[in-house]
């Protein structure tokens, strides 16, 4: 996809909501433990914002990306943590505004590189769609996390399907992660998105099949619900499987959360 406008509108709207998720709590606040394990909200918001600097970074200045990227030594995983030191200690009016402002600039940045080009990412470059896509991704995981300290449950609107094809598109990612081979064939999903419509993806033929309601879809994916506790269902022997590796994110997969720890 090469017209990136309604997935940055999209991508805006969602950057809004976790705002306003935040946007007028108290100092305190900022310090309630999470669902992720050692994190507090002033975790989830200096990791969004520094995933939107390096995504405006890839996009508005690639070379300086790919230099930053190159010295990063101990992986990821150890520059994300060593990124956060540089916002959890930030008073709660600070970190907000830093959060505002990067992810602005990010978004800007993403949304003024032309759709057939490719931006330099952390392991192959992307198309501008697809790594708006993948912010998508963050601001629903990171988001809910917070929205879980605070008891506070999101509304869901049909934005969330590009996190749900972006995580179609990611599938073997759960596969990579515990060292396991990616099945040749492919899956078929079929998802009931928050105004009714349902979504599908893959061949109608499939025997392996992923059926469910795609808030719960993006729940399972982003790990911040066990299987167990979603409207999501599989068929095929290797759909079963996948949900309990599923993720729409490189790397460790992480704890996850327990059966039952979010039940309906």
């Amino acid at each position: 996809m090469t017209d990136t406008t309604g997935v940055i509108a999209d991508l805006t709207a969602e950057a809004a909501e976790v705002d306003a998720l935040v946007a007028d709590l108290p100092e305190d606040a900022w310090d309630t433990p999470t669902p992720a394990p050692g994190w507090r909200v002033r975790h989830q918001i200096g990791h969004l914002a520094f995933i939107f600097r390096i995504a405006g970074l890839a996009a508005a200045q690639p070379e300086a990306f790919k230099q930053l990227t190159a010295s990063l030594t101990g992986g990821l995983d150890v520059a994300v943590e060593a990124a956060l030191q540089e916002y959890i200690h930030d008073p709660a009016e600070a970190l907000l505004t830093r959060w505002r402002a990067e992810r602005d600039a990010g978004i800007k940045a993403l949304a003024a590189v032309p759709g057939d080009q490719l931006v330099p990412w952390l392991v192959n470059p992307l198309p501008p769609y697809v790594l708006a896509c993948a912010g998508m991704m963050e601001l629903f995981g990171h988001g809910q996390d917070v929205a879980d300290a605070l008891g506070v449950r999101p509304v869901r609107t049909d934005r969330i399907k590009h996190l749900c094809g972006f995580a179609v598109r990611v599938r073997d990612f759960g596969y990579e992660a515990r060292g396991l081979t990616p099945p040749a064939e492919e899956f078929r999903y079929e998802l009931t998105g928050p105004s009714g419509a349902v979504w599908t993806f893959g061949p109608p033929d499939a025997a392996q099949r992923i059926v469910g309601g795609a808030e719960d879809f993006c729940l399972l994916v982003t790990r911040r619900r066990h299987h167990t506790d979603l409207d999501v269902r599989a068929e095929g022997a290797r759909a079963q499987e996948w949900l309990d590796i599923a993720q729409a994110y490189r790397g460790p997969a992480g704890e996850g959360r327990q059966p039952g720890q979010f039940a309906r």
